[in-house]
C-alpha cells in the first residue's frame, strides 16, 4: 500500500496534468487569435476583434457544475461532462464580424469543430445573443497528444455590455430577479440588437464611401510591420506584380 504522501503526490500530479492541458489549449487558441488580429491590422487596415477575454474554470467551480449534473466517477467523465473548462470570449465591432471570425477559425485545419450554438439567429428567451463554438485543440504533452475542448464565444460590444450587466443583476438577486426587471432586461436586449443593426448599416455606408473616394495619390504603398512604416520601392512592386 502506498504511503499517504505518495498517494497525495499521485493525485496532485494527475490533477495538475489535467488542468495544464486546458491551460495549454487555451494558450494555443489565444495565439491563433492574436495572429489573426495582427494579420488583419497589417493587411486589411481593419481589425474586427476589439478585445478578448479568456478564463479557466477553477477545480471548485468544476466540482460545483458536476454536482449539479449528478456527479461523475473519473477524470474522463469530467472531460465528457464539462465542456467549458477552458473558454475564451471574442468581442468584435459589428454583426458581420462575428461570422467572419468564426469562418477564420473554421479554416484552421488543426481545430476540430464539435458543435455550434447560434444564439444570434435564435436568441435565448431573456434576449441573450452570442455565437458559441465548441472546438477541440491538439495539445502535445511530453508523452502524448490530447484533443482538448475549448469554448469560444463571439459577440458584439453591445451584446457583451448587455450580458455583463445581466450577469451582475442575477448575481445581486441570487438568481431571483423580479419580473419587472426581467422585462426591462429583455427590452434592453432588444435595444442593443437594434443598435447593432444600425451600426452595421453605417459600417456598410462608410465602406462604400471609402471605395469611391480612393484616388491616385494613394499610389505610394507602404508596409506597416510591428508599428514601423516602410516605403515600398517601385522596383519591388513591379517584381511582385510580375509574379502575381
Amino acid at each position: 500500500m502506498d504511503h499517504p504522501i505518495d498517494q497525495w503526490k499521485t493525485v496532485r500530479n494527475k490533477l495538475t496534468r489535467f488542468m495544464m492541458m486546458y491551460k495549454f489549449a487555451l494558450s494555443e487558441v489565444e495565439t491563433k487569435i492574436e495572429i489573426l488580429q495582427e494579420e488583419f491590422q497589417l493587411l486589411h487596415e481593419y481589425n474586427p476583434i476589439e478585445h478578448t477575454k479568456s478564463r479557466l474554470k477553477s477545480p471548485e467551480s468544476i466540482m460545483k457544475k458536476l454536482i449539479r449534473k449528478g456527479g461523475v466517477a473519473s477524470l474522463a467523465d469530467v472531460r465528457n461532462s464539462v465542456k467549458d473548462i477552458a473558454g475564451i470570449r471574442i468581442t468584435c465591432s459589428f454583426l458581420s464580424d462575428i461570422y467572419r471570425i468564426a469562418d477564420m477559425l473554421r479554416n484552421q485545419d488543426d481545430l476540430n469543430f464539435v458543435s455550434v450554438k447560434d444564439y444570434l439567429k435564435q436568441p435565448k428567451p431573456n434576449g441573450y445573443k452570442s455565437l458559441h463554438l465548441l472546438i477541440e485543440v491538439p495539445v502535445f504533452m511530453s508523452d502524448r497528444q490530447e484533443l482538448v475542448a475549448v469554448e469560444v464565444q463571439i459577440r458584439t460590444i453591445a451584446m457583451d455590455f448587455w450580458a455583463s450587466l445581466e450577469h451582475k443583476i442575477f448575481y445581486k438577486y441570487n438568481g431571483s430577479v423580479p419580473e419587472r426587471l426581467l422585462a426591462e432586461l429583455k427590452e434592453a436586449a432588444d435595444t442593443a440588437a437594434e443598435l447593432d443593426e444600425k451600426m452595421e448599416r453605417l459600417r456598410r455606408e462608410v465602406d462604400e464611401i471609402k471605395q469611391t473616394s480612393a484616388s491616385a495619390q494613394d499610389r505610394e504603398m507602404r508596409l506597416l510591420i510591428d508599428r514601423q512604416s516602410f516605403a515600398i520601392p517601385e522596383s519591388l512592386l513591379r517584381l511582385v506584380e510580375e509574379q502575381s
